[in-house]
């Protein structure tokens, strides 16, 4: 028996955002297939957390849309998004997941289960009824992952997850990120860092003053970017 049909791909056509009169994002379209990581690369400003928002559905685009190939309370609900400040709610590690599938509508019985799975996936099994907000800035991050992966989405935004992270811990999440790739859910980051862009990308997104100027396989953006502004950025120069 084949499961439920894919709310992917995910495809975005000539969106444009403004606020306050300044124009943040325009003419961005591409498209969003299943199992490839995309990674959205660009400095800082180019508009990668504003386009995740919009694709999520946080915020209503200028002009342009974004579809899905189910539309409605299904694409909703298959899709997650993880910041890079993560919000913990005034509850226990534990609590945090079974709030998030009691808004997904998974049956009471169920939902202890699940979290408690996700936490041992997280390694938080030790801090499950500690309160959220008093673990260290890498186990929320990795709570807030293992909350978004409990409730099951098809596709993961991911909006600079390790930024504020030291090493290890940003090792940690990369390898929780690993794990939900390999479980079949779509993965879409936003990152600065070329590293970890080289280390998680399938394919890149490469944005600069809110426009999109590269879309295009990872290996083929490292190796030989088409625009001036990915090679500089390549080659760690500032953009302006």
């Amino acid at each position: 028996m084949s499961g439920p049909a894919s709310i992917l791909p995910l495809r975005a056509h000539r969106l444009a955002f403004e606020a306050g009169g300044t124009r943040l994002l325009d003419d961005v379209s591409f498209i969003l297939p299943a199992g490839r990581r995309t990674v959205l690369l660009g400095p800082n400003g180019a508009g990668k957390s504003l386009l995740l928002r919009l694709c999520h559905g946080l915020l209503k685009p200028s002009s342009g849309e974004v579809r899905w190939a189910i539309e409605g309370r299904r694409s909703a609900r298959r899709q997650a998004m993880v910041f890079q400040q993560p919000v913990m709610l005034r509850r226990s590690a534990v609590g945090n997941i079974t709030h998030a599938l009691a808004a997904h509508d998974v049956p009471r019985a169920d939902r202890l289960t699940r979290a408690n799975a996700a936490l041992a996936l997280a390694g938080l099994s030790h801090v499950a009824r500690r309160p959220a907000r008093v673990l260290s800035g890498g186990e929320q991050q990795r709570l807030a992952l293992a909350r978004a992966w409990a409730t099951e989405p098809e596709i993961l935004f991911l909006d600079e997850p390790t930024a504020s992270l030291d090493p290890a811990a940003t090792r940690a999440v990369e390898t929780l990120i690993e794990g939900f790739h390999a479980a079949d859910t779509k993965i879409v980051m936003a990152t600065h860092d070329l590293g970890q862009a080289r280390r998680i990308a399938d394919d890149i997104l490469f944005l600069h003053k809110g426009r999109l100027l590269e879309a295009t396989d990872a290996a083929a953006f490292f190796e030989k970017p088409q625009t001036k502004e990915g090679r500089a950025f390549i080659a760690g120069e500032l953009l302006w």
